[in-house]
């Protein structure tokens, strides 16, 4: 053989190998992206500030979850796997903020309600609706939360009261479908107390913190992008989940917290963007 089909041969053998490590890693990102990270829960403790939170509510826990999607790739054993796991965080409030259900009310609401009864906080389970509730069977979904026992929170606010100290949890109907009212949820509030807002939308935080009359913001919607390169924005964001689509900011005077979701939509795959269940747990400022 001479040196130039050496040569040859040996580019060839090159080429076919980085073709079959590129086919070769390509396949193993696909493999974890399906079948690994969206089931690899991340369970995030924070601690927050509330400025105006009274000391009988100190160390206050609220677990968050969002964006359920129960959809054709969610089974019964991950919702009771994930709910278990929710309860094992002994949250005194659980937050649920939105989309609970991707399409197909009638074939994948009924997994959720034989499971979404697990939850089990010290005092209350509270929920907005988010953009997809309201695109598949807003009723149908508000008909499963009032049978578990959980609060819509419907523009309205359900107030925990410890003596004569107050914390007020709120929340707005899904903002992209227009069906919003933050006029309504400021006429129920009173002036004392700290108060948390649940909107799906998390860049909703420019209206909500424009009021000076909140606390804290909890939202989700974005699944933080569900596949997103390291360093970089995620490719696609829906909207009103551009500025604000993952993790805590400050808005003014008030916390947002974006969370990451727990489904996915669209497409069952998840890169760079776990699940996550986020708990607070609330401490007042010192004077």
């Amino acid at each position: 053989m001479s040196k130039r089909q050496q040569r040859r041969k040996n580019r060839s053998n090159s080429i076919f190998i980085q073709v079959f490590l590129s086919l070769c890693l390509l396949i193993s990102l696909v493999f974890y992206s399906w079948l690994v990270e969206p089931n690899w829960i991340d369970v995030n403790h924070l601690q927050l500030t509330i400025p105006h939170l009274a000391a009988e509510f100190e160390q206050y826990r609220i677990v968050q979850i969002s964006d359920i999607h129960t959809d054709k790739w969610t089974n019964e054993e991950r919702l009771s796997r994930i709910f278990r796991l929710v309860n094992s965080q002994q949250p005194d409030l659980i937050a649920i903020t939105g989309d609970f259900v991707t399409a197909k009310q009638q074939i994948f609401l009924p997994k959720l309600a034989a499971t979404i009864g697990q939850l089990a906080p010290k005092d209350q389970t509270v929920a907005v609706l988010g953009n997809h509730d309201h695109w598949v069977d807003s009723q149908a979904v508000k008909q499963l939360l009032s049978q578990a026992g959980i609060i819509n929170l419907d523009n309205t606010v359900y107030t925990l009261q410890r003596g004569t100290a107050r914390l007020h949890i709120a929340g707005v109907d899904d903002i992209l479908v227009g069906k919003d009212r933050l006029d309504l949820v400021l006429k129920q509030l009173n002036d004392d107390g700290a108060a948390i807002l649940l909107a799906h939308e998390p860049d909703f935080a420019a209206s909500s913190a424009a009021t000076k009359r909140f606390d804290l913001q909890l939202s989700g919607h974005s699944h933080a992008g569900q596949i997103r390169l390291p360093l970089l924005k995620p490719f696609f964001l829906p909207p009103l989940s551009q500025k604000y689509y993952t993790g805590r900011y400050q808005v003014g005077e008030m916390i947002l917290y974006t969370n990451r979701g727990i489904g996915t939509s669209l497409l069952p795959l998840r890169f760079n963007a776990r699940p996550e269940i986020t708990v607070f747990t609330l401490q007042k400022l010192d004077n």
